[in-house]
């Protein structure tokens, strides 16, 4: 053997020059790649893409995985400005077809974008926020609105403000109507069926609410606020104030008796009025008018005595007898026993609601401000030590009108509707 000759080989072999060892990485993860199944796109399926080149009738686009499809001109509508499209840009796309005859994916633009504000609708619509749609087109029913690339129905009921005022119901718009945007919240989505209703009285009602909860926490019982008249019930008057709504109970209008809050006040009229209760829970607010005016006790007390006859009228029956409003606003108890000569069961027997009697004055309790009356006006006058020695059941059975009107709170009340309905059923 020629030990010479394998030492000069070994030696020569150190000349060699290194290897480059990521070449073979290179190497390996393209034959990878390219042996490696294929991701398997589905119709409907959104997928990020890189633009390869701009053709006449389309873009073709790479969509990794040595994956290629075609945007046809007809789906790329939505590209504002084709020219800011170049190759290299990124690109949303949603699959038409996975694969067509020639191989291609059939991709679209518009279908892409449509999806992704579907999407931005349902985050709105679960999150309660306002969006801002443009109007496109109207008919009989309502208003056509898009916003996001999706189309959505506003009806004439939840159509308001400028909008409302622009929409005819036959024929063409007014001028000013296609093309104004307006406000909205989502009230129903469903993509499977390509429906979206969209409200734009909602979102004002939201934007008034968070209007009248921070003009609630600037206020506190006590405060004397100026108020527009906005609408009336039977049990009250709703009033707003800057931003903010309260009531004003049937109890706490006047003095006198109020029979009817619409007659009492006029829609539109400015009033002071104060704050007696504030919820913040419920965002309710409790008003009075009356305790801004002297009470009547205070003012006339002085000018009736026992014996006085004057003239009254019936504001209320009870089991137990009958309530009277006399001189300057004054509410007395006409007991059971003092409404007739004769033994009734009822005070209906003998009186009812608003009608005008003559009574007499047979108590008055300082301390109380209550007046006992009698319908009896011949019938002499007990002593004050007398009146003194009733019953504590006598006593007990005699509430006050006052008393009588916190069976029905101005807040239990005020559930039976809102400011709101209350002004829609004036319209």
């Amino acid at each position: 053997m020629n030990f010479n000759n394998d030492n000069q080989e070994l030696n020569n072999s150190n000349d060699l020059e290194p290897v480059d060892m990521s070449t073979g990485i290179d190497t390996m993860e393209s034959l990878i790649e390219e042996f490696s199944p294929k991701k398997i796109l589905e119709r409907g399926e959104i997928v990020d893409g890189t633009i390869i080149s701009v053709e006449k009738t389309g873009l073709v686009v790479d969509l990794g995985q040595k994956s290629e499809g075609f945007v046809p001109r007809g789906e790329m509508k939505t590209l504002l400005n084709t020219e800011n499209y170049t190759p290299g840009s990124s690109i949303i796309t949603y699959v038409i077809f996975p694969e067509t005859q020639e191989g291609t994916i059939l991709l679209s633009v518009d279908r892409a974008k449509g999806e992704q504000g579907w999407k931005t609708l349902d985050i709105a619509r679960q999150e309660g926020k306002t969006l801002v749609g443009k109007i496109i087109d109207s008919n009989k029913g309502g208003a056509v609105v898009e916003c996001e690339g999706i189309q959505g129905f506003v009806p004439l009921s939840q159509l308001i403000g400028p909008a409302r005022e622009l929409y005819t119901p036959s024929g063409p718009p007014k001028p000013g109507f296609i093309g104004m945007s307006i406000e909205f919240r989502i009230t129903e989505l469903n993509r499977r069926r390509n429906r979206a209703i969209f409200s734009e009285r909602a979102a004002l009602e939201a934007i008034k609410l968070k209007v009248k909860s921070q003009r609630i926490k600037e206020l506190k019982v006590g405060d004397v606020v100026k108020g527009r008249v906005l609408g009336t019930s039977k049990f009250g008057v709703f009033v707003e104030m800057d931003g903010a709504d309260g009531l004003i109970h049937i109890s706490e209008l006047s003095w006198d008796t109020v029979m009817d809050p619409e007659n009492f006040v006029q829609i539109g009229t400015s009033l002071d009025v104060q704050i007696i209760k504030i919820d913040l829970e419920n965002l309710r607010i409790a008003l009075s008018l009356k305790r801004l005016q002297p009470e009547p006790w205070d003012e006339i007390s002085s000018e009736i005595n026992v014996g006085n006859i004057m003239p009254g009228t019936i504001t209320k029956l009870a089991s137990f007898g009958a309530f009277a409003r006399v001189k300057g606003g004054l509410e007395g108890l006409i007991h059971l026993s003092e409404l007739s000569y004769e033994k009734i069961e009822q005070p209906s027997e003998v009186v009812e609601e608003g009608q005008n009697v003559e009574v007499k004055i047979i108590r008055i309790e300082e301390e109380r401000k209550r007046l006992g009356l009698s319908l009896l006006l011949d019938k002499e006058i007990i002593s004050k030590e007398e009146s003194e020695e009733s019953t504590p059941e006598e006593e007990s059975e005699e509430s006050t009108p006052e008393e009588e009107s916190e069976e029905s709170t101005p807040e239990e009340e005020s559930e039976e509707s809102t400011p709101e309905e209350e002004s829609e059923e004036k319209k």
